[in-house]
């Protein structure tokens, strides 16, 4: 219907949703990236390519890990933020890229909550406190009583800012001092602990629990809220000593900020169904991930919350990478 030489408002909002309708429908009509912000062979990678696989399938185009690493996540993570808002371009952003570097870095060159469509969570990654044997704590309890005795004297490896400030959380909250020693990667931090060379490690689950099996390593807690379902027989540091604490990483996929809400909800909805397959699930838990999904509103608030919990930590910390 017709008002003079205008459409009527019904009309024009009939036709705006059958144009986003048929956007949603149409797509994926070519192939889609996922930016892994990492080097290849990091969880984050591994991590997506189990994803973009089962989302190929289910889309019949393909969809591609694309690493784009550098700047602890930064470079990968600015390319999607001002990438085309269509669907094509996507990141595996993490609790790192999305929420520890807004407040490490003091010019961010995006920002992760203004220029991100969240779309979902795919998977935690719980880490592990693992000690020397020649520590004499076996459980989380009996190591902060060992630092208030010893303060300043026990040392603990990390590799990346997200395990840093796992252990900043963690001293803070405890209100202990340990000495905090810095590695480039895993690679290094993981050596220098069976060597005895520092004390502590706080490091991802998939390096951490070969050692500990056999028992070279101690471990005295895993950082998740609740045991994690790829070593579900050892504690969770809350239960073992210090109640309330978290530090999670979590992976997830975001579009760029003003990607139509039909295409987010269209991926939103294919993520969360290859997720629940069994053999994902296994593919994911193989890798001490915990397969995990949300909605989109649910993903944003999360990065936001998560955004304000690691900025307090690094302000407290006195962190900062620039």
């Amino acid at each position: 219907m017709r008002f003079g030489n205008s459409l009527c408002p019904a009309c024009c909002l009939l036709a705006i949703l059958l144009s986003a309708q048929a956007v949603a429908q149409d797509y994926p009509n070519k192939t889609v990236r996922i930016v892994v912000p990492f080097p290849p062979g990091g969880a984050t990678d591994v991590v997506t390519r189990i994803v973009a696989q089962k989302l190929t399938d289910q889309f019949g185009r393909q969809v591609v890990a694309e690493n784009r690493g550098g700047a602890g996540g930064i470079v990968g993570s600015e390319v999607v933020a001002k990438a085309a808002p269509d669907g094509y371009t996507l990141v595996m952003g993490t609790t790192g890229t999305h929420a520890i570097n807004a407040s490490l870095y003091s010019k961010l060159a995006y920002d992760p909550v203004r220029d991100f469509a969240a779309v979902t969570r795919t998977a935690l990654l719980a880490n592990m406190i693992v000690a020397h044997p020649s520590v004499p704590a076996k459980n989380v309890r009996e190591l902060i009583a060992l630092a208030k005795k010893k303060p300043g004297q026990i040392t603990y490896a990390s590799s990346g800012s997200a395990l840093y400030l796992s252990g900043a959380l963690f001293t803070s909250m405890a209100g202990i001092e340990l000495v905090h020693v810095p590695y480039k990667g895993g690679g290094q931090a993981m050596p220098a602990l069976l060597g005895g060379e520092v004390a502590l490690s706080f490091a991802t689950i998939v390096s951490s629990l070969p050692h500990v099996k056999t028992g070279k390593l101690r471990a005295l807690g895993v950082t998740s809220v609740k045991r994690t379902p790829a070593a579900p027989e050892f504690p969770t540091v809350a239960e073992s000593g210090l109640p309330g604490y978290e530090a999670v990483a979590w992976y997830g996929v975001l579009a760029p900020a003003a990607t139509p809400r039909e295409i987010v909800v269209r991926l939103n909805g294919e993520i969360v169904r290859a997720l629940k397959l069994p053999e994902v699930q296994q593919l994911l838990l193989a890798q001490g991930a915990e397969p995990v999904s949300d909605t989109p509103e649910q993903f944003a608030a999360i990065v936001k919350a998560d955004v304000a919990k690691w900025g307090e930590v690094v302000r407290k910390s006195g962190a900062k990478a620039d």
